[in-house]
Parts: C-alpha cells; structure tokens; sequence
C-alpha cells in the first residue's frame, strides 16, 4: 500500500502561484511514477502532468504544458506540482496518484490516489 497526502492549496487571483506537495508513506516511493490530476466539480478527471519513478522524464497535460511544473523528491518521499500563471479555469481539486507501471493519462492505470486538495483561482 501508499498512502498519498496532498497539501498546499488555496485561493488565489488569477496570475499567482501555487505549490502543491504530495507526501507518501507505505511502500517504496520511489518505485513508482507519479501524477496530478484534477476535477473540477461537474467534470471528469482530468490529466495534469506525471513524472517517472526516478524523475528523469515528465509528462503535460496541454492545458497546463508551460505553466506548471512535475517535481519529486525520492528522500522526502515527495511530489510537487508547481503552479504558475493560474487561470480561473485552473480551479479544480487537484489529486495526486501513483502508479507501478504506466506514466499515463488514464485514471485507471494508476493504483494509489490521494484525497486531494482544492486550488481555487478568481478573477
């Protein structure tokens, strides 16, 4: 088992920035690929970024492809998702999962998944 806790969201204007933090605990870390997802109330989960297991390559949503930045900290057991240039149309839940095998864009291929925190971006 892992056990994902996302911290570090908020209310912010549009423009600002944010960092998000995912800790884990339970099994290796390291060992897995890491992604943020997000949804938004009313929509489906959406795909926001995924870093491979030793960090060396990350994936972008389009949306989000040169404002947000996939970090991860195996020491510290941690993944980060650092949010630049927010956008009203940011606001959503953002969720952190882990996956053994895949780096992907499907919510299913992921095995763990944290509670998630909220990031809300006015006007």
């Amino acid at each position: 088992q892992v056990q994902l806790v996302e911290s570090g969201g908020g209310l912010v204007q549009a423009g600002a920035s944010l960092r998000l933090s995912c800790a884990a605990s339970g099994r290796t870390f390291s060992d897995y690929n890491a992604a943020w997802f997000r949804q938004a109330p009313g929509k489906e989960r959406e795909f926001v970024a995924v870093i491979t297991w030793s960090g060396s390559n990350t994936y972008y949503a389009d949306s989000v492809k040169g404002r947000f930045t996939i970090s991860r900290d195996n020491a510290k057991n941690t993944v980060y998702l650092q949010m630049n240039s927010l956008k009203p149309e940011d606001t959503a839940v953002y969720l952190c999962a882990a996956a053994r095998y895949y780096t992907s864009n499907i919510t299913t291929d992921y095995d763990y998944w944290g509670q998630g925190t909220q990031v809300t971006v006015s006007i």
